[in-house]
């Protein structure tokens, strides 16, 4: 443990540019404050910190210091935070928000399961395919889909889904099955919210804008209007696994598949994240990974 006195004083200093605001935020003396940074340098062999009567800064070896400390520091707060949380039943409000359907089929059951299992916590799921602000909406986890555009957040994946390319028997018995991505212009494409369908050919991602008699942010009513034999559509497998199973959809092009994509838990970079949001985002985690 000798090799950790003096950190947590050394990075409160750091933080506030003061002696005395680092003694007040970790609840000692000023005097301890002191004489545990001053051992700190003493045992290093190096200068962390310009003393003078007016202000407190980093010298270039104590900045590179600093950099690496913090994250020990909130690392330690984290593991401390966990374990107390740990101790503590989950109680209070915890909201969530999530894509419409696949909220609908996945992830409201198993929120009922957690409610079940902690009796304490209340839930507030909102289903959107907006993608809402999190800090704005007060939201503890959301549930993105795909590809996420927002680095600020914190993400843990879940699973993944897998976009695939349908149609039923009928259409494709009347107006032939394509077998290449250029065939796609001569077919009816069913579109959803964007106009081009992602592709990987040879290994190297491909998207094609696509033209139709349909557009409808709704994957059901896309999925529907597939089976109705309306035309091809490409949706995420949780929308056809079933029709695949029951022979209403028939998947095409099957090479061309691009990549997995990620089924997401995010949430904001808080290091004090509620025990109750903590439990969920696990509590999905455990659901998603079992078979």
């Amino acid at each position: 443990m000798a090799s950790w006195e003096g950190v947590t004083e050394f990075v409160a200093v750091a933080e506030l540019s003061s002696f005395t605001a680092a003694a007040a935020r970790l609840g000692t003396s000023v005097v301890q404050v002191s004489r545990k940074v001053s051992a700190l340098e003493q045992r290093l062999d190096v200068k962390l910190l310009h003393r003078t009567t007016r202000n407190v800064r980093l010298t270039e070896a104590g900045q590179l210091y600093y950099d690496q400390c913090k994250q020990l520091v909130e690392g330690l707060e984290e593991a401390e935070l966990a374990v107390t949380q740990m101790q503590q039943e989950p109680k209070g409000l915890l909201k969530v928000t999530a894509p419409v359907t696949f909220g609908e089929q996945h992830i409201a059951p198993l929120a009922h399961k957690f409610l079940q299992d902690y009796p304490q916590v209340s839930l507030d799921l909102n289903l959107t395919n907006r993608t809402l602000d999190l800090v704005e909406n007060g939201i503890d986890v959301a549930i993105r889909l795909g590809r996420l555009k927002d680095s600020s957040l914190i993400a843990k994946r879940l699973g993944d889904r897998q976009l695939s390319v349908c149609a039923s028997p009928a259409y494709l018995s009347e107006y032939g099955t394509p077998t290449s991505l250029e065939q796609l212009n001569q077919h009816q494409c069913l579109l959803g919210t964007l106009d081009y369908w992602r592709f990987r050919e040879q290994g190297v991602e491909r998207s094609l804008r696509l033209n139709g008699r349909i557009h409808c942010n709704s994957g059901l009513a896309l999925l529907d209007a597939c089976k109705a034999g309306l035309g091809l559509a490409q949706l995420p497998d949780y929308y056809v696994t079933e029709a695949l199973a029951q022979g209403e959809l028939q998947e095409v092009l099957t090479e061309y598949r691009d990549a997995r994509e990620g089924i997401w838990a995010v949430y904001t970079p808080n290091r004090n994240l509620s025990a109750k949001a903590r439990l969920f985002v696990d509590y999905l985690s455990q659901a998603f990974a079992s078979p």
